[in-house]
């Protein structure tokens, strides 16, 4: 069985304000939907998705410390496949309120392993961004009445499957780790194929910031890794409304 690992770093101090930031716009989001909610709206998608060149910077459990800009793929239909959904509560003013997550992926290049040190670097059952949401449509806004944008934005956290190995180690990194602030930006446009279903395309953009622990072997400390990671995906999908 997998060994599931959810923490936060203590020297960065980051958990009980964001745990306060998420509970209070969990909060928010269901008491404004909530008395006036119009429509649950489920959507599903997959997409194309990219990383941004980033630093990745921290130290081995051998204690030899590294600092250098990564390039990252996103190589997004490689098994496991990109993809993401959202469940949506939209009011009769069109404004919506909920929750999104995304499975993101990043790998490091190999010049980029090999410079750090490790066999494995990568972030690949998911760099997995959960996210509470704001979203606006604007139905109405193009002529035909059956196409209607729409913007939002989350803010939640960053929940990696964190994968590294480092050179002739024996404990290789493989756990999901709580690993900091995530922020969503999304921009499409829908397609009502009928009052329920409905097709869209958009635009997406995620940044996050991460402190990832990397496993020492048997009499070693662990590691540290710290990058931001920003991703841009165009994705499509299917919505359903009740």
């Amino acid at each position: 069985m997998r060994r599931v690992r959810l923490h936060w770093n203590a020297p960065h101090q980051k958990a009980p304000a964001m745990i306060r930031i998420l509970s209070t716009a969990a909060a928010t989001a269901l008491l404004l939907a909530s008395p006036a909610a119009a429509e649950l709206e489920l959507s599903f998608y997959l997409g194309a998705q990219t990383a941004n060149d980033s630093n990745a910077s921290g130290y081995l459990p051998s204690g030899a410390t590294f600092s250098r800009n990564v390039d990252w793929g996103g190589k997004s239909f490689d098994s496991p496949f990109y993809y993401g959904g959202r469940a949506i509560w939209w009011t009769h003013s069109d404004l919506g309120f909920g929750i999104e997550g995304t499975h993101v992926k990043a790998y490091a290049s190999g010049s980029d392993m090999a410079a750090i040190g490790v066999d494995r670097l990568e972030f690949t059952d998911g760099h997995n961004i959960i996210t509470a949401n704001v979203m606006k449509r604007f139905p109405g806004a193009l002529k035909g009445g059956s196409f209607t944008p729409y913007v939002g934005a989350g803010i939640g956290v960053a929940v990696p499957h964190v994968d590294i190995l480092p050179i002739g180690a024996s404990n290789r990194t493989h756990d999901y780790e709580l690993t900091g602030l995530a922020l969503r930006g999304i921009a499409g446009m829908k397609y009502a194929i009928n009052e329920d279903w409905a097709l869209f395309a958009e635009y997406q953009i995620t940044w996050s910031d991460n402190d990832a622990t990397i496993d020492g072997d048997p009499g070693q400390r662990n590691g540290k890794l710290r990058t931001e990671l920003t991703t841009h995906a165009i994705n499509v999908g299917i919505s359903y409304s009740f």
